[in-house]
């Protein structure tokens, strides 16, 4: 004999239109539902949109910008140069391994096509 199923609620006990929820879906819920209902109403609220602030002058701004420029460790001569062959010798390698590579690569291919 076949069982009636309300229209309000399957025989799951969710509601009409919704899948059925396995036992995973259900514990899911129920944590979700659990921590909606314990969490206080204030988390609950929007913030409050942030206050619109004053923009700053051209001369505030350089002002702030040569204390901040104060506070830099600017580095020293020696070091500048180090960095510098550091990065020209890097360039230099890298450069005649690309040329090496695209060089080769084109006499095979030409050797190919001969």
């Amino acid at each position: 004999m076949a069982r009636e199923i309300s229209d309000e609620t399957q025989e799951s006990g969710q509601p009409a239109g919704q899948p059925p929820l396995n036992r995973a879906m259900r514990r899911m819920q129920q944590r979700e539902d659990a921590r909606q209902s314990a969490a206080p109403t204030r988390d609950r609220r929007r913030p409050p949109p942030p206050t619109a602030r004053e923009r700053t002058s051209p001369r505030q701004f350089g002002r702030e910008v040569r204390a901040e420029l104060r506070k830099v460790a600017w580095p020293g001569r020696p070091e500048v140069v180090n960095s510098t062959a550091v990065v020209l010798i890097a360039v230099v390698v890298l450069t005649s391994v690309i040329f090496g590579f695209d060089y080769a690569l084109g006499k095979f291919v030409l050797f190919l096509y001969e």
